[in-house]
């Protein structure tokens, strides 16, 4: 089946107005009001990172909700679906950046996607700065624009060189939790598994599979998440399959059922209860909680086609 986007997807060559079709650097407050239908649902195809340092509101996530709030800073990975409903004056700024910016710069080109903050996990990627960290943080930020601005020919070199300090900052951070799996010899295993669970969220569905693909036991694969991430791995892929269920059900061009074979499962019914077990509600229950009471009328319509 071939399914149409369900929102949005923007590449980095469509939020930006520059030359450069690898990064975009702006304050944010103008950034926001040359592209206001940003602030709906929509994903990206490369990494967007945001500091605020004014204005209130919210930002939601991959379905999660965040109140927003001066210094506090957003690691986005590609592919995640997010919008913002602003309150009053809103300013920081935003670094958009393309997959593969780093890779011919750094010795390690996957470094920046080994980063906890870069995980995708959203436990690991919305940050509140401390006090001590804000104007260290701030000072960067001014830098890269200053060099944004300046446009030297060795400008693009310093500005990766200040996003790698920025990242390595941001990173010394982390909760107990993040340090252990910066230091951790499984995080690369780790990496690859969550890389697998992109890649085969339709098909792959238990952790022997992903297992056999890693060359692991799927008791070493169960360790390696309960150490690093405290779930197990059979609850990463549920997660996610849910997840990508909550990103193909805001369209509601597509039935549950065909929704359902999407996402590889036997039947609707099936798919119904798997949902309903590990999101709490029905997948009709979710429409009109995501989208309102008309999608109740526009889903038992479509339904019935």
């Amino acid at each position: 089946m071939a399914f149409k986007k369900d929102i949005p997807i923007y590449d980095i060559k469509a939020i930006s107005n520059l030359k450069r079709e690898d990064i975009l650097i702006s304050r944010f407050a103008p950034y926001l009001e040359s592209r206001k239908k940003l602030c709906l649902p929509h994903k990206h195809d490369f990494y967007h990172l945001l500091l605020f340092t004014k204005g209130g509101g919210s930002h939601l996530i991959d379905f999660q909700k965040f109140d927003v709030q001066p210094y506090q800073i957003y690691f986005m990975h590609p592919g995640q679906v997010h919008s913002w409903n602003f309150e009053g004056e809103v300013d920081g700024y935003v670094i958009n950046f393309s997959i593969p910016f780093f890779q011919a710069f750094l010795l390690n080109p996957g470094y920046v996607q080994q980063l906890p903050c870069f995980s995708g996990i959203l436990e690991n990627s919305v940050i509140n700065l401390p006090e001590n960290l804000q104007a260290e943080v701030y000072k960067i930020f001014e830098r890269i624009i200053e060099e944004s601005e300046m446009g030297n020919k060795l400008s693009l070199d310093m500005i990766k060189v200040l996003m790698v300090q920025l990242f390595i900052t941001i990173g010394r951070l982390g909760t107990e939790n993040t340090n252990l799996i910066v230091k951790s010899n499984n995080y690369s295993t780790l990496r690859k598994f969550l890389n697998l669970i992109e890649k085969n969220v339709s098909i792959l569905k238990f952790p022997r599979e992903y297992a056999e693909l890693l060359y692991v036991t799927p008791s070493h694969l169960n360790a390696i998440c309960k150490e690093l991430l405290g779930k197990s791995a059979g609850k990463m892929i549920r997660d996610r399959v849910v997840l990508e269920a909550k990103r193909l059900m805001i369209n509601l061009d597509f039935s549950i059922s065909e929704i359902a074979y999407e996402l590889n499962f036997t039947d609707n019914s099936y798919f119904s209860k798997f949902f309903k077990k590990y999101a709490g509600i029905t997948p009709e229950e979710f429409r009109i909680l995501s989208l309102g009471p008309d999608a109740g009328v526009l889903t038992k319509n479509i339904s019935l086609n």
